[in-house]
């Protein structure tokens, strides 16, 4: 098996590291509400895509593959992206289906973790501890800060190390297996999805229905009544039926809906 997987082998370490160091350094700059960091993506993997695709048109399909919508903590996508390497690197063009539902079925997962572990409670807790420290004229919790973003720097390339070796072992040993194991993650990622909607959507109505010397908040006395958050999740499905059907971007979708609050804010038909 070992030897196998030798054969195959196309990238050296240093491909490796290069494709990495391109991705940090382009995960956010390239940012865009269109496919969010799959253009990052795409510049970070292109060098190496390009050895394992010599062909132009080969290379075009794997880049347009790469292209699709991406959005992960960054930390999490050198995961998936050093696993994805190495499914293209074994089974070529036949592995871009297998990739893009990886990807898409696990960003979401692997966001949920890395968005609690490091953009929450790593700053929250020890960024308050160099805080302090710096308040109280002591220089350790600036040293602390800067030595553990310097470490975690190079763990992050450790982390596309390890997507690039499970990509392997993921693709070898579980073969046919690996699409039971994308579609469980696409559950668990619509899931985390669908729990984020009434938390992060924000959608309340401000009208209150008024018969003789009855006063019945709209809101709280008959929509919260029928489902909690039942005006976010109703936008979101229109939201996503109009950008599946593409009859509108996600650059005009956004515009609309800030000039829908707007409005609707003037005439108090919605509120905070």
């Amino acid at each position: 098996m070992n030897n196998e997987i030798e054969t195959n082998k196309i990238l050296t370490k240093k491909d490796i590291r290069k494709a990495a160091f391109r991705y940090m350094f382009m995960a956010c700059n390239a940012f865009n509400y269109e496919n969010q960091q799959g253009t990052s993506a795409v510049w970070g993997l292109g060098r190496a895509l390009r050895k394992i695709y010599p062909n132009d048109d080969d290379y075009l399909k794997s880049l347009n593959n790469q292209f699709k919508y991406f959005n992960t903590t960054t930390w999490m996508g050198n995961i998936l992206l050093g696993a994805s390497l190495a499914m293209e690197e074994k089974d070529g063009l036949a592995a871009l289906d297998t990739v893009q539902n990886f990807k898409t079925g696990m960003m979401g997962p692997l966001a949920g973790i890395g968005d609690t572990l490091i953009w929450v409670l790593y700053p929250t807790i020890i960024g308050s501890i160099s805080a302090y420290m710096g308040l109280q004229g002591n220089p350790t919790g600036a040293i602390i800060w800067l030595l553990l973003n310097i470490f975690f720097l190079f763990f992050r390339f450790k982390l596309f190390d390890l997507g690039y070796n499970s990509g392997l072992k993921l693709v070898t040993t579980l073969g046919e297996k690996i699409n039971v194991f994308t579609e469980a993650a696409s559950i668990m990622g619509l899931i985390v999805i669908g729990a984020l909607v009434p938390s992060v959507v924000k959608m309340k109505v401000g009208l209150v229905f008024t018969t003789g010397k009855v006063k019945m908040p709209i809101q709280t006395q008959i929509l919260d009544k029928i489902m909690p958050a039942l005006l976010p999740v109703a936008l979101t499905f229109v939201v996503y039926k109009l950008l599946v059907s593409k009859k509108m971007t996600v650059i005009q979708m956004i515009f609309a809906i800030i000039a829908l609050a707007l409005v609707c804010s003037f005439f108090g038909i919605l509120t905070v």
